[in-house]
């Protein structure tokens, strides 16, 4: 108790001395507060929305683990040609596991207008040249799961084979197996603003279709369409119109940057239905398919309309995302991978902010570093100051270890009340300045990819989670909060958290508690070795 009042009593009698200590700490407390503040928030938001974010994966070839273990280009060939992906069948399987959500699926495929029917056309070919054109889709197997050989229903698909779909045509239908795989019209980004979207498992023909594509044609709501399949010009479909939408997305797919090539890939020419419709129409075509074989190459070519298919799981959190994809590719081999575009677009959504927090705890090592420095040598000239108090307290009978404690009791106090201080301080600033700092740290990565653009003379580099479109499967969007669209990538943009609404909690308070303890032992360390170093009579003798 002695040693604490002493202790209380030399901190009261040198002001000036501990209040230039007590500012010295108080910046550090604060430039601590707002760094460990910064690195806290990073962690809460990733933690946070990690916990929320519903996360979309597929089953896909692995192409380029089995494209390294070709040799040549024939044996490439053969790999590419017999590179199959998961039936539909197959892919229900895995959605039983018990880390998935949910389970939705999407068929895919490639039609032209019959009747009076016209496509949306900004391609510059005509109708006869699309018509002679050989030019099919490929799917891209990396791209959300496509089926392969066994075409979209899991039956083989003679004729063309790796996913391609035939002659390519003015519509990209698309079917879908429930409303949830519907993600553009669940996130909002499609609406339906006449009649109403067909029911899940219409069978029907019902479709909606675009408002442009509505307009271009004069069509409402009950008028019906044909549809015909490329291969077979003869082979008619007619689907009743139950919708028509529009689209907040300007880039709702890859088609609006392709459709230069193919009418069929401009968005106006999407048309949605049910997977039992389109299932049907593919099952009828391939009962009237004809098949011929070429006499010289002896390939088989079939006029049944290609489809293909994206079966998308849905999982409650990253956890469950991760144990599904261990468990998964583990039993699929490396033929196989589990992607989601959720988990790469909300990293790159926090990026940053994971930037800021690194520059942070670079600022915090340097501020630790500066400070204990300043810290010790300042006790350093303290120490010799009071010397002979020293000696005193020695001469009438305490020990040096007692002495020492004294002094760094003495800290503890000035420290403490410096951080309490600074720490309410940095609280209150934290916020502004990392939303201050994230503002800049988006700016500069806008500013970065429009440089790219500049230097390229075009846009560079694609954004992920746009080109299922293309082939029929709606990508939703990653999940942000409070955030900035800065325009990045070929087909889209992406999202970035630009803003926080709190910062510093228990755990920062704790963090500066410790870092206040950690300077108060350095220093203090100083001062125990001098005074245990020093000798109280001759101290007293040479006074």
């Amino acid at each position: 108790m002695y040693i604490l009042k002493n202790a209380w009593r030399s901190v009261v009698r040198s002001k000036g001395r501990n209040i230039l200590i007590g500012v010295i700490v108080l910046v550090i407390a604060v430039s601590s507060c707002v760094a460990l503040s910064i690195r806290q928030a990073a962690e809460n938001v990733r933690e946070s929305s990690m916990e929320s974010l519903e996360i979309t994966a597929q089953i896909s070839v692995n192409r380029q683990a089995m494209m390294s273990q070709m040799q040549d280009r024939e044996s490439m060939r053969q790999a590419m040609v017999n590179m199959e992906g998961l039936s539909l069948e197959e892919m229900e399987q895995y959605a039983d596991s018990e880390y998935v959500k949910s389970f939705y699926y999407t068929a895919s495929a490639s039609m032209n207008a019959g009747g009076e029917l016209e496509a949306i056309d900004t391609t510059g070919v005509t109708e006869t040249e699309s018509a002679d054109s050989t030019t099919a889709l490929e799917g891209d197997q990396n791209m959300g799961g496509f089926g392969g050989d066994r075409g979209y229903f899991g039956a083989e698909s003679g004729g063309m084979k790796g996913g391609r779909m035939g002659i390519q045509g003015d519509f990209t239908v698309t079917g879908y197996s429930s409303d949830e795989a519907m993600t553009a019209f669940v996130n909002g980004s499609s609406t339906i603003t006449d009649g109403a979207m067909f029911a899940e498992n219409d069978t029907d023909m019902g479709c909606v279709i675009s408002e442009e594509l509505a307009t271009y044609n004069g069509l409402e709501v009950g008028d019906e369409i044909v549809l015909v399949n490329p291969n077979q010009e003869e082979e008619e479909y007619t689907f009743s119109i139950t919708g028509i939408y529009s689209s907040t997305e300007t880039a709702d797919s890859a088609g609006n940057m392709m459709s230069g090539f193919s009418a069929a890939f401009d968005s106006a020419n999407l048309i949605y239905t049910s997977y039992d419709n389109l299932k049907s129409v593919a099952e009828a075509s391939a009962e009237n398919a004809v098949v011929t074989t070429d006499e010289y190459t002896g390939m088989e070519s079939s006029t049944e309309l290609r489809t293909q298919q994206m079966g998308t799981y849905t999982f409650a959190d990253v956890e469950s995302y991760e144990a599904f994809k261990e468990e998964t590719e583990a039993e699929l081999g490396d033929s196989y991978t589990v992607t989601s575009n959720d988990v790469t677009a909300y990293e790159q959504s926090l990026l940053p902010l994971e930037n800021l927090s690194r520059y942070a705890g670079y600022f915090l090592a340097v501020i630790l570093i500066i400070g204990g420095i300043i810290l010790i040598v300042f006790n350093i000239f303290q120490i010799r100051e009071r010397k002979y108090e020293i000696g005193v307290l020695a001469a009438i009978g305490m020990k040096k270890v007692k002495i020492a404690v004294q002094f760094i009791l003495e800290l503890l106090v000035v420290t403490f009340a410096a951080i309490i201080i600074g720490t309410g301080i940095g609280a209150v600033a934290s916020v502004p300045i990392t939303n201050q700092l994230l503002a800049k740290q988006v700016e500069a990565i806008s500013e970065n990819a429009q440089e790219q653009t500049r230097n390229f003379g075009r846009e560079a580099g694609m954004s992920g989670g746009k080109m299922g479109m293309m082939q029929g499967g709606d990508m939703a969007p990653a999940r942000d909060t409070e955030a900035t669209m800065p325009e990045v990538g070929m087909f889209g943009s992406n999202t970035y958290i630009s803003q926080i609404s709190s910062a510093t909690d228990w755990t920062v308070a704790l963090q500066l508690v410790g870092i206040g303890i950690l300077l108060t032992i350095l220093s203090g360390v100083v001062a125990v070795i001098s005074i245990l170093r020093y000798d109280p009579l001759r101290i007293l003798s040479s006074r």
